[in-house]
């Protein structure tokens, strides 16, 4: 394991109190769900058409995002987003950013109601 992060790539995010925000003001954004299809039945975002690919089919399933758009990546805690982020920064998508915290952190800053698991 490497120590000291100069050689990690940064992964670029969004807070989900400025994704709020983004919501609110109806930007076009893509939200890219990369849950099991059982955890969006538990808790999810505000629904905007959202698409859902879990993680582990994510390499043969990127041909259906457009590299011209922009994409939100969220997951339960941003772990499985943070790296479909960095991965599909590899593949030549430019402007993707992971949801800080994921699920989780949304519960916490933005809306109370969402179940935790």
């Amino acid at each position: 394991m490497q120590t000291g992060g100069s050689h990690a790539p940064a992964i670029p995010e969004i807070t989900p109190k400025e994704l709020k925000a983004r919501l609110d003001r109806k930007d076009p954004i893509v939200l890219l769900d990369v849950r099991e299809l059982h955890e969006a039945a538990i808790a999810d975002l505000p629904e905007i058409g959202q698409l859902r690919i879990p993680m582990r089919e994510l390499p043969a399933r990127v041909g259906e995002l457009d590299p011209a758009a922009e994409l939100i990546i969220y997951c339960r805690s941003g772990a499985r987003s943070g790296r479909a982020t960095l991965d599909l920064q590899a593949a030549g998508f430019t402007r993707v950013f992971n949801l800080q915290g994921g699920m989780l952190k949304w519960r916490q800053d933005v809306d109370p109601s969402v179940r935790a698991y």
